[in-house]
């Protein structure tokens, strides 16, 4: 079954090739998980459809407020970690998402 992540950033580029990156490296390990790059703003419109949220590390700051965002659904969320972010890794982007969710 298809994971769809929600990748919170604040609409730059490089949250936008890390995405590509995660789908790429999950392509690679026949996993489907689809990774969308939005700003926090849009979370509202994705709830319904989202397994996970992604939180970008300059943006930790709003995660209290996406905590209280998905308090009554049971979609965890996960800041990612600098090197993760700065370095576009696909593949530890992935392994964040699939210890996550139980993808192993």
């Amino acid at each position: 079954m298809k994971k769809t992540v929600l990748l919170i950033c604040s609409g730059g580029a490089s949250s936008g090739f890390l995405a590509q990156n995660i789908r790429k490296s999950a392509k690679k390990k026949g996993l489907e998980v689809e990774v969308i790059a939005r700003g926090e703003s849009e979370l509202v419109d994705y709830m319904d459809r989202i397994s996970m949220v992604l939180i970008a590390p300059h943006l930790s700051y709003i995660k209290d407020d996406i905590a209280d965002q998905l308090s009554n659904t049971n979609i965890p969320y996960q800041v990612i970690d600098q090197m993760t972010y700065g370095t576009l890794n696909g593949d530890k982007g992935l392994d964040i998402i699939v210890k996550e969710l139980g993808l192993e």
